[in-house]
This record gives C-alpha cells, sequence and structure tokens, in this order.
C-alpha cells in the first residue's frame, strides 16, 4: 500500500491533470464548392447523397478532424454545416451551419454528441468508422482524410 502514497505518484498525478484536453480555437471555413465536394458512401439504404468538401479537411493540435458536410436530399434540398470529430471520444459536434448565401449561422448547441452506429442517419458513423478514425484514431492530415474519400474508405479498414 505504500505505493499509493509515493511523491512519484503524486506527480504523475498532477501531470496528468494538467494535461486535460483542451479545444484549440476554430475559424470557420470558405464556404463549399461543387467541384470541391467529395462523396462519400453511407449505406444501402441512405436516400441522400453525402459529401465532404476537400479543401475544408483539417486536423488540429487537439486532435479533431474538421470538415464542412454537405448532404443532398432526392427533393432537392441541401443541408451544410461545418463540424469536428473527436476520434478519441467517438464524438462529433456542429460548429454552424450554411445559409443559401454562403455565410455561416453559428451552432446555438455547441455540445459534443456521442456517434452512434444506427440504420437512419449513420453519416457520422460512417465518417467516423470508415474514413477520418479507422480503429478508433485521427487520420493524421488532411491528406490522409481526402485520400479515404477518394479511395471509398481508409485503408485500414477492414471490409
Amino acid at each position: 500500500m505504500a505505493i499509493l502514497s509515493s511523491p512519484l505518484l503524486a506527480d504523475f498525478d498532477e501531470d496528468y491533470d494538467s494535461k486535460r484536453w483542451q479545444e484549440v480555437e476554430v475559424q470557420l471555413p470558405a464556404p463549399p464548392r461543387q467541384d470541391r465536394l467529395l462523396p462519400f458512401y453511407v449505406s444501402a439504404v441512405a436516400e441522400n447523397r453525402f459529401y465532404v468538401d476537400a479543401s475544408s479537411l483539417s486536423v488540429g493540435s487537439d486532435g479533431v478532424v474538421r470538415y464542412v458536410l454537405v448532404i443532398l436530399t432526392p427533393q432537392g434540398g441541401r443541408n451544410v454545416s461545418y463540424e469536428g470529430m473527436r476520434c478519441e471520444t467517438r464524438e462529433r459536434r456542429i460548429y454552424a451551419s450554411g445559409r443559401a448565401d454562403g455565410s455561416w449561422s453559428k451552432s446555438r448547441n455547441n455540445d459534443w454528441v456521442r456517434i452512434a452506429d444506427q440504420l437512419v442517419n449513420r453519416h457520422h458513423a460512417a465518417l467516423y468508422l470508415e474514413y477520418f478514425c479507422p480503429i478508433g484514431i485521427a487520420v493524421r492530415s488532411p491528406e490522409e482524410a481526402r485520400d479515404a474519400l477518394l479511395r471509398g474508405g481508409h485503408p485500414d479498414v477492414r471490409r
């Protein structure tokens, strides 16, 4: 039991507490352009089409993969959002929603939300599992994320 009161353990606890995760300041990107959109597969039952703006991809020093998501509905609707994904905790967050004029509306809800793999609305799970967080670890660079999207999945993911 003497090990529990060790000064070395106390130093470890202090170091651990001081290194808690902190998100970096986020800058909103330029609005997405059609010629930069990379499609990604979600599921056979998905009626919407899903895209990531290649130029918006970034991997922050905080480990967050950030990207512009564009969803097109069969009826012609278009949803645009700027989002972040924490691979370490399997969470996502919406920073802003895109307006028709190309400007951004900051999100009112700044909470990180757990990514669930469900049949409907599984686009976040697809990005997490198959493109941005292979085996639960964030891609190392925007280029690696773009490559995964272009290939139809990250090479580390078994199909």
